[in-house]
């Protein structure tokens, strides 16, 4: 069963190292990100079976270098949550699901 998580962090550069941590602890995707208040709060959306993603987040809560505002593991989500998903990732010039 396909998840998405979401990881949601306070600084830019504790983001990339969040992402890092998720991406080599678990066989995940980065889907898009989301950068608000100048790059203060950043969140991560991640994609992958149930377990992977909660493997992911969970390194990535056990490796972070700051605060976690939020997370959520969300297994088979509604197709208006990935329309959203779509919606973010129309923002960036790159495909982050590229290997």
């Amino acid at each position: 069963m396909q998840a998405i998580g979401i990881f949601e962090l306070q600084g830019y550069v504790p983001a990339v190292a969040a992402v890092d941590a998720m991406l080599k602890a678990a066989d995940v995707k980065m889907l898009t990100w989301e950068k608000k208040l100048g790059g203060w709060l950043v969140s991560i959306v991640i994609t992958g079976e149930v377990s992977a993603v909660q493997a992911a987040i969970d390194a990535a809560r056990e490796t972070c270098i700051r605060t976690v505002a939020a997370y959520a593991v969300i297994p088979n989500p509604h197709p208006e949550i990935m329309k959203q998903i779509e919606i973010s990732k129309s923002k960036y010039h790159f495909n982050f699901e590229e290997d």
